[in-house]
């Protein structure tokens, strides 16, 4: 039999280094980045993508049927918002964006230089051909609006009236 020229050795022991560590703490860090980007790029979506048109057909100002309305339709109560988005039929809104710019509704009081919503049709827009289709068929509107979303259940198409 042969001598074994001396006791065989264990192998050296592999130090784990930090780059374990090193690579969770970036993998967390691109995360967070993420979700904070994501949500930052997502608050640009509350501001709604709307349009609104007059219509090339003229109103008639005064109200044929001479039916009273009543005094408080069209006044949101305490509660309610003044977002559009709320909006329901036979209630008021006016535009506070500068002329020529991008519509600014707010629901308000019925008087005069309101829009009074005629019809309010909800769910999925395809942008101003819809409104304006879906407003055709709407007697006595003058003005359309509607509201994009990237979620189509909230999407909505208004029919405007403009008061005198």
């Amino acid at each position: 039999m042969a001598a074994y020229a001396g006791q065989p050795t264990p192998p050296p022991e592999r130090r784990r280094g930090r780059t374990p560590m090193i690579a969770a703490l970036v993998s967390v860090l691109v995360l967070a980045a993420g979700g904070v980007a994501f949500y930052l790029l997502g608050q640009d979506e509350s501001t709604p993508t709307a349009v609104a048109a007059p219509t090339q057909d003229p109103v008639p100002t005064a109200d044929p049927t001479g039916d009273e309305e009543d005094p408080g339709a069209g006044v949101p109560t305490a509660n309610s918002s003044t977002d559009p988005r709320f909006v329901e039929q036979g209630q008021c809104v006016r535009n506070d964006a500068p002329t020529g710019g991008k519509p600014k509704l707010l629901i308000t009081d019925c008087g005069p230089s309101a829009y009074e919503v005629l019809q309010r049709f909800d769910g999925k827009t395809s942008g101003e051909k819809d409104a304006e289709a879906k407003c055709a068929k709407v007697d006595g509107y003058t003005n359309w609006y509607f509201y994009d979303s990237e979620l189509d259940s909230l999407d909505f198409v208004l029919c405007l009236k403009q008061r005198g």
